[in-house]
């Protein structure tokens, strides 16, 4: 049994590749609608270095504040397709990502990273156009001389994750998606953008400024 504090899952249960590949119909706004409880992390992680958008299972990582030298063994675990997720604890000061991190990980077929914490060498990475997901990017380093744990349940940017959890990321954020709802959300969603759909109809030829579903709630109210 692994001490805590060192724990290290190498191996993880992934979701069917054909649920992921219909994930990328979905934007990140449609699949929080469906998942009806809040899903997303923290509005401050955004991508930094391309727009691609990213769909894929969680490897997890739990860092001790300012240090990284847990990364390298975390990459060495993700298959292609896979997406880093990092719990840096939110620390803007040391950054847990770099150049060579992402040279490596774009090589080796990895789906992008997400951090609740900084990087570092944004031109330099935004020229290799491997996907980064973070609070931002500072010019300090972090330590490569501590502990951390690989694929346990996780908090980044205020959001539960799990080894294997669906990990989405576009330009408005990242949502989390456990596998086994995968479905159910994307049904959800479904509904919910045909419903929009149609209420766009409605305001183009109506030039409507309330719904008719939100005056009634409003007039509930007493407005």
């Amino acid at each position: 049994m692994q001490k805590i504090g060192y724990r290290i899952i190498e191996e993880i249960k992934r979701p069917d590749p054909e649920i992921i590949e219909k994930l990328r119909e979905f934007s990140t706004c449609d699949l929080c609608d469906g998942s009806v409880v809040y899903s997303s992390m923290d509005y401050l992680i955004k991508p930094f270095t391309s727009d691609k958008r990213i769909v894929g299972p969680a490897v997890t990582l739990k860092l001790p504040l300012g240090d990284s030298l847990l990364v390298t063994k975390a990459l060495a675990l993700c298959k292609p397709g896979d997406i880093l997720v990092i719990d840096g604890r939110g620390s803007n000061n040391n950054a847990l990502w770099g150049d060579h991190r992402s040279l490596s990980s774009i090589l080796n077929g990895i789906e992008g990273v997400v951090m609740d914490g900084v990087f570092r060498d944004i031109e330099s990475c935004e020229e290799i156009g491997f996907p980064i997901f973070a609070r931002g990017y500072t010019c300090g380093s972090s330590t490569k001389n501590s502990h951390g744990e690989i694929n346990i349940p996780i908090t980044c940017g205020g959001a539960a994750v799990n080894p294997g959890d669906i990990i989405v990321g576009d330009k408005n954020g990242v949502c989390v998606i456990p596998a086994q709802y995968a479905l159910e959300v994307m049904d959800n969603a479904s509904k919910k953008i045909a419903k929009m759909s149609r209420l766009k109809e409605e305001i183009l030829s109506t030039k409507k400024i309330i719904p008719d579903d939100m005056a009634e709630s409003l007039r509930k109210l007493g407005y």
